[in-house]
């Protein structure tokens, strides 16, 4: 079983910026894709980034593309987000993954674990 928590949301200014973290226990996350996903209020959850096993490859939403990185530290069994140039439309809950596959997933089914989530506001 792999158990997963965010850190690092909270509340900030139009034009700022976050780094999320997310911890894995219970197994290594050095053979699995990862990836962030976020839900806003009253909208179903969408993909934000992903980054493979490796950290070699990553891929972004459009609607952050530029502005997101993805991270990972397979020693550390952490991944991160780095979020700048926050707009108040990123305003959600964010949610670490553990893939199923070594490369990047691009949708939820192909992930197997999850975290609690970590609240980010972005305020205008």
């Amino acid at each position: 079983q792999v158990q997963l928590v965010e850190s690092g949301g909270g509340l900030v200014q139009a034009g700022g910026s976050l780094r999320l973290s997310c911890a894995a226990s219970g197994r290594t996350i050095s053979s699995s894709g990862m990836g962030w996903f976020r839900q806003a209020p009253g909208k179903e959850r969408e993909f934000v980034a992903g980054i493979s096993k490796t950290g070699i490859s990553t891929y972004f939403a459009d609607s952050v593309k530029g502005r997101f990185t993805i991270s990972r530290d397979n020693a550390k069994n952490t991944v991160y987000l780095q979020m700048n140039s926050l707009k108040p439309e990123d305003t959600a809950v964010y949610y670490c993954a553990f893939g199923r596959y070594p490369s990047i997933s691009y949708v939820d089914y192909e992930y197997d674990y999850w975290g609690k989530g970590t609240l980010v506001v972005v305020s205008s």
